[in-house]
């Protein structure tokens, strides 16, 4: 009998209370708990400290939507170029649902931005206010001036851990030398002359970040995040996750420390693993939606086992086949080879066209109120405009060419175009045919763009035309 079985709940007795209750985690140490501070705080100082890198006198990853540059390091990407954006998006959720097959739910307990913000507002309210009891506690008293102040502190440093967020986030966008040089002197007081829409972004992602972590927190993973909800259709027998082993901890019951009474199981009813759950459930109820798999119920529930003489792995990551079927885990199987076989694939096709992209464009524009006239020297003209993009990071010059073709002359307003990094020019240009020559109707032609140090290359086709000329 399961856990799920035995723990059926009759429906009079169902809390229909849609209040929403406060859940106020216990901290624990131990293995799986430094590994995720570990991990939290590593991808909490990468994203405040990645914005003031520098790249060859520039902010090294900046996403710059006002002049639609994208940098990321030595690499520019234009609006045209976010194929590679969404490579990277379907190539971060398969490793994602890859990881999920093998080890659950880990991204949640161990990488997930609104875990690591809800931790640190948690541990906010702990430097306040002290441990789980002292806070719980707290709730309940009466509003007082010792309360308003206690209360005031804690939205105080909340909110200025929102604001320091927001600000974090929009300079990956506006950039930092704007975003904190861009002040003007109102009277006495320094006011920052943003835009509207950078005073936009910083009242969302504050208003996101202080609702979030502040209030929402575990109801987040519960009842809008969508990972936690189809997550159940992506494990199998053989996924890793955070289990009670009922067969050895059934029946429950407290007992003196050093004595195993015969008709209880290992747990000792302790609650140890709710009180540390930042979602607030019990892990001894089963696998559940809310289980973000933090591990911190295991090394609450493994420190009680040292203190009792107990053996560990009460509560451990473990898997169905494992724990249920008494059968070893299959590392390797279909679902595991399918997602790694896609996503080498995947790697080994943005690698090859990122390679292969060629940081020059042109895009050749005819004149479209007039396919082609006779000048004053008798000769058909066709016009063209012929914009230049330079994705380098370095100014160039650029020499613009026609192929070489019997009868047809390019003729433009300069000999090189010179392009600084980013920049792009529209520049008109002239095809002269000889009517003598030049067949009747189309003719296929063929410009070149190439930097006078050699160094990039890039043509285009398009038509010549003698259309309406006798």
């Amino acid at each position: 009998m399961s856990a799920q079985q035995s723990k059926q709940i009759p429906v009079h007795q169902v809390d229909l209370d849609a209040t929403k209750k406060q859940v106020h985690p216990r901290f624990v140490r131990g293995l799986y708990q430094n590994i995720r501070l570990v991990s939290m705080y590593f991808l909490l100082a990468l994203f405040l400290l990645l914005p003031w890198l520098r790249y060859d006198g520039r902010q090294a990853i900046w996403f710059d939507v006002p002049s639609q540059h994208y940098y990321i390091f030595g690499l520019t990407l234009f609006p045209q170029d976010f194929y590679f954006v969404a490579f990277f998006f379907i190539i971060a959720a398969f490793t994602l649902f890859m990881v999920t097959v093998y080890a659950g739910r880990v991204w949640c307990g161990y990488a997930c931005p609104q875990t690591i913000w809800t931790h640190l507002y948690q541990h906010v309210e702990k430097w306040v206010l002290g441990e789980r009891n002292k806070r719980i506690k707290f709730d309940k008293e009466p509003w007082s001036a010792s309360k308003i102040a206690k209360k005031a502190l804690i939205h105080f440093i909340w909110f200025t851990m929102s604001v320091i967020t927001a600000l974090t986030f929009v300079s990956y966008v506006s950039g930092t030398d704007f975003l904190y040089h861009s002040w003007t002197s109102i009277s006495v007081i320094p006011f920052p002359d943003w835009p509207t829409w950078v005073w936009v972004s910083m009242f969302i992602f504050t208003f996101a970040t202080y609702a979030n972590a502040g209030y929402m927190r575990e109801q987040m993973c519960i009842h809008i995040c969508p990972y936690g909800r189809f997550q159940s259709v992506m494990f199998d027998k053989d996924t890793l996750i955070v289990s009670y082993d009922y067969n050895r901890g059934e029946p429950r019951g407290p007992r003196k420390k050093g004595t195993h009474p015969e008709n209880l199981g290992d747990c000792v009813q302790c609650t140890m693993c709710v009180q540390v759950c930042p979602t607030g459930i019990d892990i001894r109820d089963g696998l559940q939606v809310a289980c973000i798999q933090c591990a911190a119920c295991v090394d609450a529930c493994n420190e009680i086992m040292d203190k009792v003489g107990y053996p560990r792995g009460l509560i451990r990551y473990t898997t169905e086949r494992q724990l249920v079927e008494k059968e070893k885990s299959r590392l390797l199987r279909p679902r595991l080879f399918a997602y790694s076989a896609l996503l080498i694939f995947l790697i080994s096709v943005s690698l090859y066209t990122l390679t292969d992209r060629v940081p020059l464009e042109i895009d050749i524009r005819r004149d479209r109120n007039q396919l082609s006239s006779i000048n004053a020297e008798g000769m058909i003209e066709n016009s063209y405009i012929i914009k230049v993009t330079n994705k380098t990071q370095q100014a160039h010059d650029y020499l613009i060419t026609l192929t070489p073709q019997d009868g047809l002359t390019l003729r433009t307003r300069f000999s090189s175009l010179p392009l600084n990094a980013g920049e792009s020019y529209d520049l008109p240009i002239r095809i002269i045919g000889d009517p003598s020559i030049v067949k009747k109707g189309q003719t296929q032609i063929e410009l070149n763009v190439d930097s006078k140090d050699g160094q990039y290359h890039v043509s285009k086709q398009n038509v010549f035309t003698t259309q309406g000329q006798d």
